[in-house]
């Protein structure tokens, strides 16, 4: 199974070029979509999905023209947005059973057994019979992705799907998503980098609406290994560092400015090795991109 996307580009009335000439290549597993608000990412999302229209490109998923063939997407296709209403008053049961007759599965046994299996998958058996209006944030997405499920969808697309989660809850939706994606394509479109690189065997550095980087998550952090030095500064050196090497990110330490910087040996005598981590990839791609640093 295959998602083939080529030079997709699309500029709102307004000016803002939301996705030029985007070109990836994607597999069964999951796929990471990091980059900054404002980058493209829920555009191409949104268009892939067949919920708004591409300017020009193309997008296939096998023998499915993504764009034009809309409705055969929709048969294979499961989404869940980063923001999505359910009716509080509804049970989990109830709202699933509601949604698989939506989804065609007509015949009541096999709509039970189709319900069952998703609650059961998504651990919410216990709580089948709640109404969805009590269920926590972390019930509420893992809820979404058995909604996401129905119909044995063959492509996957979860926009920030763990945004505002606690721990406990962020671990098992991510465990819920990884066993998902062994067998259809799963596109995740997240801030946190760590999710990429825990879960995701492919991944795509998107901003201004152009793909800066494409790769396995671990083969783009072996490229800058041994290539990144740190140093607590004054607040005050930050700007004639910038000037003097290549400062990826930044970020405060006990009150002081830590830096870390890429460069094939030490700026100075002063600075410690570090390991290379999928943010400094993501911090020097954008900052090579906006030729300024990025502090967080």
């Amino acid at each position: 199974m295959q998602l083939t996307i080529q030079n997709l580009s699309k500029t709102y009335a307004n000016g803002v070029k939301a996705l030029s000439g985007v070109s990836l290549t994607i597999g069964t597993g999951m796929y990471g979509l990091v980059g900054p608000n404002g980058a493209g990412k829920s555009t191409l999302m949104r268009t892939l999905a067949t919920l708004q229209e591409a300017d020009s490109g193309s997008a296939t998923l096998d023998d499915i023209n993504v764009l034009t063939q809309k409705d055969a997407v929709r048969r294979v296709l499961g989404y869940l947005p980063q923001e999505f209403g359910l009716y509080p008053n509804q049970t989990a049961l109830d709202m699933l059973d509601h949604i698989a007759v939506l989804k065609g599965v007509s015949a009541r046994g096999e709509r039970k057994a189709l319900v069952t299996a998703l609650l059961q998958q998504t651990n919410l058996y216990d709580e089948r019979k709640k109404k969805l209006g009590t269920f926590s944030g972390g019930m509420k997405q893992r809820f979404g992705i058995a909604m996401a499920l129905i119909g044995q969808p063959r492509l996957l697309i979860v926009d920030e799907p763990t945004a505002g989660l606690d721990p406990t809850e962020r671990n098992r939706f991510l465990n819920l998503l990884s066993s998902i994606g062994q067998n259809v394509i799963v596109i995740l479109s997240t801030h946190i980098i760590d999710d990429v690189r825990e879960l995701c065997t492919r991944m795509a550095i998107i901003t201004k609406g152009q793909v800066l980087l494409e790769g396995n998550p671990q083969a783009v952090i072996d490229e800058i290994a041994g290539h990144v030095w740190t140093k607590a500064i004054d607040a005050s050196e930050m700007a004639s560092y910038q000037q003097q090497m290549t400062v990826v990110s930044s970020h405060l330490v006990a009150g002081r400015t830590q830096i870390r910087v890429c460069s094939p040996a030490p700026p100075d005598a002063s600075f410690a090795p570090t390991e290379a981590n999928l943010e400094d990839v993501y911090f020097m791609k954008l900052a090579h991109s906006s030729a300024q640093p990025v502090t967080h």
